[in-house]
């Protein structure tokens, strides 16, 4: 174990995983629009919106992340889409992971009661008003939970975009490894890199639901 290498490519490597973080946050951003309009469409009174849902995630999650980066990037340029890898990178995750986190979303809603709808829209609420009054505020604990998991998924995802030439963390890992032939050091450093990320993003996730259950025993 070379210790010296070690502590010269700590620097660079905590760099590289501060992109990671960035990556991460900018596609789970995009990933939230995404997942909320799935989910609205798939609620949808129209068929038309509900297959077109339907048929999103059905897509996303039936190919690989990989070769959805690689249509994007390579392929966007043939339909005049040029993007960056960065850019390229979060559009493709955002995509990716929506579709996830509509189901998420979808088996969050469909978890509650629906006596709970049916007893609020006899009293007189709206499709929307009961929604947003009383089926979500219901839903939002497994919401949570789901994007935690699905952030977790996220963040281990953008290895993926290093095949685009983005640097980040795994991308300066095999540049270290490169240049030092030891991939032992180099990979066990990126590891423990990941698994911080991964704790870091479960104590927030944590911290959220904590404060959202204490909000909601406090409103009742």
């Amino acid at each position: 174990m070379d210790i010296e290498l070690i502590r010269r490519i700590l620097p660079f490597m905590v760099e590289a995983s501060l992109l990671t973080l960035w990556l991460t946050a900018v596609s789970l951003a995009i990933g939230l629009v995404v997942a909320t309009a799935i989910t609205t469409a798939r609620f949808s009174k129209t068929a038309l919106l509900r297959g077109l849902g339907t048929a999103y995630v059905s897509i996303m999650r039936g190919t690989p992340l990989l070769v959805q980066l690689f249509l994007v990037y390579f392929g966007g340029p043939q339909f005049g889409l040029d993007l960056t890898p960065f850019m390229a990178g979060v559009l493709t995750m955002g995509l990716n992971i929506g579709a996830y986190m509509s189901e998420g979303i979808k088996g969050a809603i469909l978890a509650v009661d629906r006596g709970q709808a049916e007893a609020a829209r006899s009293i007189g609420f709206g499709r929307f008003a009961t929604m947003r009054l009383f089926v979500l505020p219901q839903a939002a604990p497994l919401m949570i939970r789901s994007l935690g998991v699905n952030t977790v998924i996220l963040s281990k995802s953008t290895a993926l975009i290093s095949t685009i030439g983005v640097v980040e963390l795994t991308y300066s890992a095999q540049r270290f490894v490169t240049s030092t032939y030891k991939p032992f050091e180099v990979f066990a450093v990126a590891g423990l890199s990941y698994m911080v990320i991964v704790a870091a993003i479960s104590v927030v996730m944590r911290t959220i639901e904590r404060i959202f259950d204490t909000s909601r025993r406090a409103g009742a």
